[in-house]
């Protein structure tokens, strides 16, 4: 039977759509959604397949899924807003918005550091229960309380849960309204844009529109299309003591995927990975910051900061918890050789467990999203998203080199 796709497509970017319909025929895609916008203009806006693992149900255009670390991009675009309003400077101490940060030798680690997940903070001594999640006092306690694994500044670990939380704490006491990064994240870009997502699962979506997630299972491993990737996935789960499983792990309901088809985890606003939509939701974020941030009125001074090349950490770029090369700044990836996203280091975004993914690329003014339930295997660059993310380039690159001999208008086509 053939797969369901439904949308539209900008001529000219007929590849993308290609490319979309071969991960359902060829990348055991199960259901998903892919958006691009170009120059500010929403040049593809796509989904397909089924919403749930039984494929009884088909995605729809509203159909929403959890996006795991690709909440980050949205978290911190948030976060930049702070910046954009002055109330926030990079370089400046956490402490010096949030006393208590102090404690334990932590009184000079800077915001910058802390999102460049430099800080040495991946994880916390305690088991982040769901009792102590849903608690906002003794979640703040326990963070103020941590000891850094190292000096920060020194080296970088992927701080997988932890660093929206410490986000959250920052928004609370920088924000004049003292609003958590959630409801702060909703105010000044979810609402103000009029995209569909959320931070933690609210309570007034329906059932029928969340896609169940499909988690992978370790034999998948052994077969098909894969690459050393899984190999540390499997290594830092089965080791307690691996600053993986620190990091990844902790909170414990992380250990079981299913636990993110349960509303009762889901629905806690973590912007760390309890992030809810789609890639439309995703593109259009991004378009705002690749396109200038009109809407939101940002600072030119906050675009460059979020434009500027990553600092690396003084003992080199390898991640102690991903044990790959991705650099971060200010919430976001970078482009690596690892994962090379966008066209130059300009660009920046987040990418979650699975596969799905957005980014921002303001030298060419792309936005990409991509969301899907099926769970890949890949850290990064899951071959889904990355066949995507390559057909998107090629029809930029093919219709700049047709502008350039001759100039052209183009026309929309629906699916």
């Amino acid at each position: 039977m053939q797969t369901p796709i439904f949308g539209y497509v900008k001529e000219g970017f007929e590849n993308i759509k290609t490319a979309f319909e071969g991960n359902f025929e060829k990348r055991k895609e199960v259901g998903a959604c892919c958006c691009v916008y170009y120059r500010g203009e929403k040049v593809v806006d796509l989904w397909g397949g089924f919403r749930d693992k039984r494929r009884k149900q088909y995605w729809e255009e509203d159909t929403v899924g959890v996006v795991f670390s690709s909440t980050k991009g949205m978290s911190s675009l948030a976060f930049s807003i702070l910046h954009s309003k002055g109330l926030l400077d990079f370089d400046e101490k956490v402490a010096a918005y949030w006393p208590e940060f102090a404690f334990n030798n932590k009184q000079n680690i800077t915001v910058r550091q802390l999102l460049a997940h430099q800080a040495g903070l991946f994880t916390n001594d305690k088991s982040l229960s769901y009792d102590i999640l849903t608690d906002a006092n003794r979640l703040s306690d326990c963070l103020a309380k941590q000891k850094p694994y190292w000096t920060p500044g020194e080296k970088k670990g992927y701080h997988a849960w932890t660093i929206a939380m410490y986000q959250n704490e920052l928004c609370k006491r920088i924000d004049p309204f003292k609003k958590p990064l959630h409801r702060f994240f909703k105010d000044e870009i979810a609402d103000a844009l009029d995209i569909d997502f959320h931070i933690g699962l609210p309570e007034h979506i329906p059932q029928h529109r969340i896609a169940e997630l499909i988690p992978f299972f370790p034999t998948e491993a052994l077969t098909g299309d894969n690459n050393n990737d899984i190999n540390e996935i499997m290594k830092g789960v089965l080791n307690p003591f691996s600053y993986f499983y620190k990091s990844l792990l902790n909170p414990p309901h992380a250990i079981n995927l299913n636990n993110f088809n349960k509303r009762k985890f889901v629905s806690i606003p973590n912007g760390s990975a309890h992030g809810f939509g789609n890639a439309r939701s995703l593109a259009q974020a991004y378009n705002e910051f690749a396109t200038g941030g009109k809407n939101l009125h940002l600072r030119k001074e906050t675009l460059a900061e979020l434009e500027a090349a990553p600092i690396h950490p003084k003992h080199g770029k390898n991640d102690l918890v991903l044990h790959v090369d991705i650099p971060f700044s200010l919430g976001f990836a970078k482009p690596s050789a690892y994962q090379n996203f966008g066209v130059n280091y300009r660009s920046y975004g987040t990418f979650g467990a699975g596969g799905s993914g957005g980014f921002a690329d303001p030298e060419k003014q792309v936005a990409f999203g991509y969301v899907m339930n099926k769970m890949g295997t890949h850290i990064a660059n899951d071959p889904r998203e990355l066949a995507l993310r390559n057909a998107t380039y090629d029809c930029i690159i093919a219709l700049e080199n047709k502008e350039q001999n001759s100039g052209s208008c183009s026309v929309a086509m629906s699916c």
